[in-house]
């Protein structure tokens, strides 16, 4: 693949960008969703132009997908920044019993104005937003344990924006998954390997082997565990045959099934089956 930007902006993210940027006076809190995983490529950076100086929540989901001492350090970074965050997952509920106290915690200032004027309103109204399959939808249905947003496992199912109620005092406007006009290519790769942009943006062959790039350094014990090698050759194509030698995919003649290895390994590294795994330090992307 060429080194040139990613050109990925369907129609309905452009009309959701104008539509967010109408409705952001409505809210008191946006509740940024990012993926634990690639918290920097996961982080639309036009969030900061449509929302404003609206108080901002960080959640970082699918924590359980991710390295917890890397979370713990981005974590730690925010912190460090002023920004408040928490790592959650939408699937298991974990950390969902912190989401309310970290949105009025993130409003602070508000309540006490709120309180001056003499009103005990403790009632959020908090936009949602993040890029497409981060896990907004499946966010929704589980802070309100019922099946109140579209939910898929493929990017871009919430089209629409819609006012829900997720708990007694958090209403949640949910807004459509948008990515920004063009990206560099290794935010693509990043966002490709975890599922974030469709699998026919990018070859899913250089997405794998972009992949083992990262994982045969930071994760090699967790990769010869789960294919059982003997050891991590240099060459990522080697890897995948080796894997399929391992896994018995062969075809006629005797010949590897490459091409169904690739897939074993993308559906892995998208999975628990190698280990939790973050491919993003904050120090990479961000200065401290």
């Amino acid at each position: 693949m060429s080194e040139e930007r990613i050109n990925w902006y369907p129609g309905h993210m452009a009309k959701a960008k104008r539509e967010l940027i109408s409705e952001i006076k409505l809210v008191d809190l946006v509740i940024e969703l990012l993926d634990a995983r690639i918290p920097y490529s996961s982080a639309n950076p036009m969030v900061s132009e449509i929302i404003g100086n609206k108080p901002r929540l960080i959640l970082l989901n699918k924590a359980s997908l991710a390295d917890p001492l890397v979370t713990k350090e981005w974590i730690d970074y925010y912190k460090k920044n002023n920004i408040i965050a928490l790592d959650i997952d939408s699937i298991n509920k974990y950390n969902f019993n912190k989401i309310d106290k970290f949105s009025k915690l993130a409003l602070k200032d508000e309540f006490e104005k709120r309180k001056k004027r003499g009103l005990n309103d403790t009632y959020i109204k908090a936009l949602i937003i993040g890029i497409p399959n981060v896990g907004k939808s499946t966010l929704i249905n589980s802070l309100s344990n019922k099946k109140k947003a579209n939910v898929g496992n493929k990017p871009g199912v919430t089209k629409q924006i819609s006012w829900i109620k997720a708990t007694d005092t958090l209403y949640l406007l949910d807004t459509p998954g948008i990515l920004w006009p063009k990206f560099e290519p290794d935010i693509g790769y990043n966002l490709a390997i975890c599922g974030a942009i469709k699998d026919d943006i990018l070859n899913i062959e250089d997405v794998v082997l972009k992949a083992l790039d990262f994982i045969k350094i930071n994760y090699k014990d967790e990769l010869i565990k789960r294919y059982n090698l003997d050891y991590i050759k240099d060459n990522n194509i080697d890897i995948i045959n080796d894997i399929a030698i391992k896994k018995g995919m062969l075809i006629k003649g005797g010949n590897i099934d490459y091409n169904r290895a690739i897939n074993l390994v993308l559906n892995d590294i998208r999975s628990l089956k190698i280990g939790r795994i973050s491919y993003e330090r904050y120090e990479r992307y961000l200065q401290s």
